[in-house]
């Protein structure tokens, strides 16, 4: 049986694939390797003689649906195109909120506390934030191999600096042991045919600059047009954890393994296995997370209640399909593109104490609009929870929760599960800009 990832290209695609960056179509490996680097650009020639080198390694999304053993992605932050010296005009046509950054946009993400700026470690939260580059690859040995490519071209050029070097690895399970980067909207014009449950394919322009977008035009592209044109904006999260926490909570609110699992699965939404609650609502059923076929077609429309897959559940908030919303909005201009990996080692369900050793997630959203999509995303449907009418509770995984917070299993009656804590902590991030292969061209020649 395939991978939930696996996809065919089915279709003739009509978007320019060959100038598009990979990682927008292609679905990571299962298992997963890679690395993620952030670089500074001291010296804006040096900046260009980099992207030179590096064009010819970026992958473009042709033959997307077809294995590969690694490629390489690369994005830039509005510092960086400064570095770089992209002229003024341009640099003025992108969005306010990717000028700004993340850090500038904390009140609106919700970054308060132990996830406020101030907080995150280095390099982000600065402005030496300037280029993303990410490596994607199917064994530990062809992510080296792409690792030392890049690196050698990095180390034959002074003028730029590697400021951190993260390395990730998953079997296809993240560090609370779900399975996850699966659940995907379909890109229309990419060539790959909806799997049941998927919806219709979504228009281009919500993930690709220069195609009509949902409202039938294109979105605003970045000027001049070479630049612009099949670019996609990225969202980069970086979390620490805290799963022995998410362990001991389960063990404090249910008595055996088998009502721990099923609390676990009402906060996800899915069990560990990738089986959703609306189609397993009594126990996991394995089969189904296995299965491209199933895992995720269903929807939420006779269970308008919450009573197998709760209101508040990560899942459901993320995409609430047909749900009724309290606050209305049209769900489809809010899909993003995931391309998540997990790092360090995961704690089995028993290990109730943490190690100190760093594991966590990098939550990575693509898409058109992923910056205003990530940001109404963290200030509303994963920060409150007045658009499913459930007041002050926050999504139950990834939120900074309050104190005392509490999450409601619906029922006859229903449940609040008390002291809810917050799971994940955020060590940093930053919005860029994924620019298309010959915009990579273009600002290696400024």
């Amino acid at each position: 049986m395939p991978s939930p990832l696996f996809r065919r290209l089915r279709r003739p695609p009509t978007l320019d694939l060959d100038d598009i960056q990979a990682t927008l179509l292609r679905a990571r490996p299962e298992p997963y390797f890679g690395t993620h680097a952030i670089l500074e650009i001291t010296e804006p020639a040096a900046g260009g003689e980099l992207l030179r080198r590096l064009a010819p390694r970026v992958t473009s999304a042709a033959r997307w649906d077809e294995p590969r053993p690694s490629w390489l992605a690369l994005a830039l932050s509005h510092r960086g195109l400064v570095a770089l010296g992209v002229p003024e005009t341009s640099l003025a046509s992108f969005p306010a909120n990717f000028r700004a950054g993340m850090a500038a946009r904390a009140e609106r993400l919700r970054d308060t506390g132990v996830n406020a700026p101030e907080n995150w470690e280095f390099p982000f939260g600065t402005p030496r934030v300037h280029v993303a580059v990410t490596v994607y690859a199917a064994s530990e040995d062809d992510r080296r191999t792409e690792v030392a490519a890049y690196e050698k071209e990095l180390g034959e050029v002074s003028g730029v600096r590697l400021l951190s070097h993260q390395d990730f690895a998953a079997d296809g399970f993240n560090v609370f042991g779900y399975r996850d980067g699966f659940s995907q909207p379909v890109v229309e014009g990419s060539g790959a045919e909806p799997l049941p449950g998927d919806g219709r394919p979504i228009k281009a322009g919500e993930f690709v600059l220069g195609y009509p977008s949902e409202t039938g035009v294109p979105l605003p592209v970045p000027v001049p047009d070479v630049l612009g044109r099949n670019g996609t904006y990225v969202v980069f999260r970086k979390y620490h954890s805290h799963v022995a926490a998410f362990n001991k909570w389960l063990h404090d609110n249910a008595r055996t393994e088998a009502e721990r699992e099923l609390l676990a699965a009402k906060l996800v939404g899915r069990w560990r296995s990738g089986a959703p609650l609306a189609l397993a609502p009594e126990r996991d059923d394995p089969a189904i997370g296995e299965d491209p076929n199933r895992i995720n077609d269903f929807d939420y429309a006779a269970d308008p209640r919450g009573l197998r897959t709760p209101l508040g559940s990560h899942i459901r908030r993320m995409n609430p399909r047909d749900t009724r919303l309290t606050v209305l909005t049209d769900v489809n201009i809010r899909r993003i593109v995931r391309r998540g990996t997990s790092y360090g080692t995961p704690l089995p369900p028993d290990r109730l104490k943490d190690d100190g050793k760093p594991r966590g997630l990098d939550f990575i959203a693509l898409g058109a609009r992923a910056i205003d999509n990530v940001e109404f995303l963290q200030s509303e449907w994963v920060g409150s929870g007045n658009f499913m009418g459930l007041g002050k509770e926050k999504d139950p995984m990834i939120s900074l929760q309050d104190k005392g917070a509490y999450f409601t299993v619906p029922g006859t009656p229903p449940r609040r599960v008390r002291n809810i804590q917050s799971f994940n902590t955020l060590l940093g991030g930053e919005y860029f800009f994924m620019p298309s292969l010959s915009a990579i061209r273009w600002l290696g020649g400024i």
